[in-house]
């Protein structure tokens, strides 16, 4: 519908027709603005055409009403005003392909990952651990990857922190000195990531986000909603996740050039999430992924507030921008504001700052790139309606969606297969009865000589700790992967 005779995204009309250019889509994009001016409609407009001409897409649903998509819109004296007046022709109402996922599996497929596939990085800043501490969390992540011993869920990283803890003095000449005021730190902060729910999205199947590249049997990209409502809750475990996710894929698909368009559009609503508190170290490392990601055709939107919201360095690799209106009531927000307007390429027609607060909803100032790359002068324009529906789905008809979705039974049922909690419980099993065995031997031996008055003593060789575990991983490896763990940008467990 909104996809011209040159394969173009039809977006906005202004003074003239605004058009968003796909093989230009990988350079990413930026919908920003106040609350209430229409940042939504721009998402579900570029999502359904990117879905349209068999792109398929990944959209973070924090208010929910991004589930209509999967059911045609309804009229209204809204969309009737943006018809008429923008000249839109053969208008149709329409659903959309659609899949629901939610990390806690109510109102969606379940979405569950590994703590060795988020890494080290992610899981310090998920517990928002300082630099001594996630420099321990490394070593702990070291031990268990050397060692074999797999790190699934929370149980087993919290076993395995214990266990390094335990063992600290074995392993300082090797690592470094294991403080026991870190180790706890470590602990109490597994602990209160369990209490928010955190050990419900660390597990297997571990979702695979392959899946999330499908297409329905009519060629449309399959939109692939992450319901959030509830992630959301917790800024920190939902920024952090979406970071996985952006690395997941990163890591997922070859390179892929110039394409005619993306081979998958990532949006990112209350994208100031993914950033905010984050450490330097790993501001760069998201810089990077956003960088080079754009070679493997994946289109990333930021959704937020205000651009100021997003680091520099990563607005920077932004270009295509719909700039919703502003309100600048305080010196910082009259800072951000004219921060956004000098971000365009300057129209001689009107003053940028200025209409960035006459705005009304579903208005917008907009740039994007054209065919060779080049930002385009800014324009005031109107947004096209979205087709689909702008309420949220009924929950009888998620439900219908999830059950007959092809992905079921790969992922509704969770698995618990033996790892690093298992594996040191059974060497901790194995050392106590060693230990008794070892006791026995010796009071037996004591009676003896006593018996025969010889004053020879029975002494047994002492395992080291790193002995121990070394014999025991033999026993377990053959059980386990068996390979080399290599880990990407964000230290992440690639498969």
């Amino acid at each position: 519908m909104y996809i011209s005779e040159n394969n173009k995204i039809w977006l906005a009309t202004g003074s003239e027709r605004i058009y968003l250019e796909p093989s230009m889509a990988n350079r990413h994009g930026l919908i920003a603005g106040a609350t209430g001016t229409g940042k939504t409609v721009t998402l579900k407009v570029i999502a359904e055409s990117f879905s349209e001409m068999g792109v398929p897409v990944f959209v973070a649903d924090i208010k929910g009403d991004l589930s209509g998509m999967c059911e045609a819109g309804s009229e209204n004296k809204h969309i009737i005003r943006s018809i008429t007046n923008m000249g839109i022709e053969n208008f149709t109402y329409t659903s959309f392909p659609v899949q629901f996922f939610d990390v806690y599996g109510k109102q969606g497929l379940p979405v569950r990952t590994t703590i060795s596939e988020m890494g080290p990085e992610l899981i310090s800043r998920l517990l928002g651990l300082n630099e001594t501490q996630s420099g321990i969390l490394r070593i702990v992540f070291r031990i268990a990857d050397e060692q074999n011993l797999l790190l699934i869920d929370l149980k087993d990283l919290r076993s395995m922190v214990q266990y390094v803890g335990d063992n600290a003095k074995e392993y300082k000449l090797t690592y470094g000195n294991i403080a026991p005021q870190s180790v706890g730190a470590i602990q109490r902060a597994l602990l209160a990531l369990e209490d928010e729910g955190g050990e419900i999205f660390f597990g297997e199947p571990s979702l695979e986000l392959g899946d999330w590249i499908d297409w329905a049997e009519d060629g449309r990209g399959v939109m692939n909603i992450l319901e959030c409502q509830e992630l959301f809750q917790h800024p920190l475990l939902y920024g952090t996740f979406l970071l996985w996710m952006l690395s997941e894929i990163y890591e997922m698909l070859p390179e892929a050039g110039d394409l005619d368009k993306p081979k998958l559009a990532f949006f990112f609503d209350e994208a100031h999430l993914l950033f905010k508190d984050a450490p330097k170290a790993l501001i760069e490392k998201v810089e990077q992924v956003v960088r080079l990601i754009r070679s493997k055709g994946v289109s990333v939107w930021f959704i937020t507030q205000n651009p100021t919201d997003i680091p520099d360095s990563v607005l920077g690799q932004i270009g295509n921008r719909v700039q919703h209106g502003l309100r600048a009531y305080t010196p910082n927000d009259q800072k951000a504001l004219r921060a956004a307007a000098k971000s365009f390429r300057a129209n001689p027609d009107f003053d940028t700052e200025a209409e960035l607060q006459a705005l009304g909803v579903g208005e917008a100032l907009v740039s994007v790139l054209d065919e060779d790359g080049v930002p385009g002068i800014v324009s005031k324009a109107n947004i096209l309606p979205p087709r689909s529906s702008m309420n949220m789905a009924d929950a009888s008809v998620i439900k219908n969606i999830i059950d007959s979705s092809s992905l079921k039974g790969k992922y509704a049922n969770e698995k618990d297969r033996e790892s690093a909690f298992e594996q040191l419980q059974e060497m901790r099993e194995e050392e106590e009865k060693a230990a008794e065995k070892a006791a026995k031997k010796a009071e037996k031996a004591e009676k003896a000589a006593k018996k025969s008055g010889s004053s020879k003593k029975t002494t047994k060789k002492k395992q080291s700790a790193f002995e121990k575990t070394v014999n025991s991983a033999a026993n377990t490896i053959g059980r386990e992967l068996g390979k080399k763990i290599v880990r990407g940008l964000f230290d992440t467990f690639l498969k």
